[in-house]
């Protein structure tokens, strides 16, 4: 399937198919044929993530207007979160479109909740420049549109990092800290290992192919371990 294929499953018809072409291609993809480094996704991912927090930031502000900051901040990660970014890529999807290296597509990338985490950032950066603020507001709150009424309707789960947050701080604040301890791989298969402490005692480790999964993966193994 092409990229005009993909526009019209989002819904948004791009005036230049190369910046969405950038959007799906994972640097796996680049490494293996050899093109320029900025030819990946990776900087639209880095331009989408500001977009989505600012739009969703924006939505939540206006919609409730007597919350606090503390409770919209919440909901917002709720909202911006990997997995809620992967589900949406799936609804989307982003992972039968994407350029994936040889290697990268056989170990399961094209399922893997990183990798579509980070293309529907770059989708969004790629819209964002395609059409501008106003078509990027539209896209973000069209297609995350569930995403948001089941986090106001309290449907959505807390991620690991903040439910652990959340226990621990209960009482009074504890420096909470996520330490990356190796990196193994080349750059487009990665594993990353995190340690997780609270007032500088271990609590948890974890594992993951991209610095976020491995420190919800720490967490999660803190969560376990304290029984909670």
């Amino acid at each position: 399937m092409s990229e005009f294929d993909f526009s019209k499953i989002i819904g948004y018809t791009f005036k230049d198919l190369n910046i969405l072409k950038n959007a799906l291609t994972h640097s796996s993809y680049i490494n293996e044929s050899k093109q320029a480094y900025n030819a990946n996704n990776e900087r639209l991912e880095f331009l989408g993530d500001a977009i989505l927090d600012a739009v969703i930031s924006d939505y939540l502000y206006h919609r409730l207007s007597d919350v606090e900051e503390g409770q919209l901040t919440k909901l917002r990660s709720l909202v911006v979160c990997e997995r809620s970014l992967m589900e949406c890529a799936t609804r989307l999807e982003i992972g039968t479109h994407l350029y994936l290296g040889k290697g990268e597509e056989n170990s399961g990338g094209r399922n893997r909740t990183s990798i579509l985490a980070d293309a529907m950032e770059a989708v969004i950066g790629a819209v964002y420049l395609d059409g501008g603020w106003d078509v990027s507001v539209d896209f973000i709150l069209r297609v995350l549109k569930d995403t948001i009424e089941d986090a106001l309707a309290g449907k959505l789960y807390s991620d690991y990092k903040t439910e652990l947050q959340e226990r621990l701080q209960i009482n009074g604040e504890v420096a909470i800290h996520y330490e990356v301890e190796k990196e193994e791989g080349p750059d487009h298969d990665k594993t990353f290992y995190v340690r997780l402490t609270a007032n500088k005692k271990i609590i948890g480790n974890g594992q993951g192919r991209s610095k976020k999964e491995a420190e919800q993966h720490a967490a999660k193994a803190a969560i376990e371990k304290m029984g909670w």
